[in-house]
């Protein structure tokens, strides 16, 4: 087993916690590990990125090679397009759709999000959103976590111990908060990936999940949704038109 990483987001978005929780949950399962160091212009909400390496055999390098990443995951949409060379035929991308625009020419949100569906591998999710329904907007690592933990190979609970011992020393509301968005980001990813492989567009899918309270979105209820959505556009363009949040566990058009 090698599990390949290239973590990505600007400055201030937590990627150092991202490889914390990565890196000691490596370290629980009796692998090997290495983690490139977080370089980029961290102070100044700038690019920053980390390689991060696990495997069940002697890993010789920090540094991920083009062509061999396993997963590309990113805390903002654009800098997954920084790295998408490094990706292996087979890679995975989870990105938060939520964009950091610090540059003046960033392109239009209709145009990444059709580039960043084009992976096929793709689980994006709303981290703000979710975030924000966590308890607090600087839990968006935790939500993109939350989104790749599927993919990582280690339990949830594995995972979750290093969230609390990450965040223990802020108090239990801290914890609470970044458990919450691991839980939401979660969920969130495994409806997104359960609609699209019903046969829902990517983008489609990801709208219907945004239209969710995130408190209420379960994975279990992805079939119901496909069967209320059929293949009638028009649909899907009743639900996203609602005023108010749709409830995941009542799959049914007003």
């Amino acid at each position: 087993m090698e599990k390949n990483i290239i973590l990505a987001g600007v400055g201030g978005q937590g990627i150092l916690s991202i490889a914390y929780v990565i890196d000691n949950a490596a370290l629980d399962a009796g692998f090997e590990f290495k983690q490139a160091e977080v370089h980029g212009m961290a102070q100044r909400g700038g690019a920053v990125q980390s390689h991060l390496r696990y495997a069940d055999h002697p890993i010789h390098s920090d540094l991920i090679a083009r062509g061999r990443a396993h997963m590309v995951l990113s805390v903002e949409p654009l800098e997954v397009m920084r790295y998408w060379h490094h990706l292996a035929p087979e890679g995975w991308v989870v990105a938060s759709v939520t964009p950091y625009i610090n540059i003046p020419d960033y392109p239009e949100m209709d145009t990444l999000l059709e580039q960043l569906v084009a992976f096929g591998n793709v689980i994006l999710i709303d981290s703000a959103q979710l975030a924000k329904a966590a308890g607090n907007l600087r839990a968006q690592n935790m939500v993109v976590v939350g989104a790749a933990a599927p993919l990582l190979g280690f339990s949830d609970d594995q995972l979750l111990a290093h969230v609390t011992s990450l965040f223990k020393s802020k108090g239990e509301r801290t914890v609470e908060i970044n458990h919450r968005a691991f839980a939401f980001g979660r969920a969130a990813g495994l409806f997104f990936r359960g609609l699209i492989e019903a046969g829902i567009k990517p983008l489609a899918a990801l709208k219907l999940c945004q239209r969710f309270d995130p408190e209420s979105i379960d994975p279990a209820h992805v079939g119901s949704w496909v069967d209320v959505l059929g293949d009638k556009t028009k649909n899907l363009e009743r639900l996203l038109a609602a005023d108010e949040p749709l409830a995941c566990n009542r799959p049914a058009l007003a």
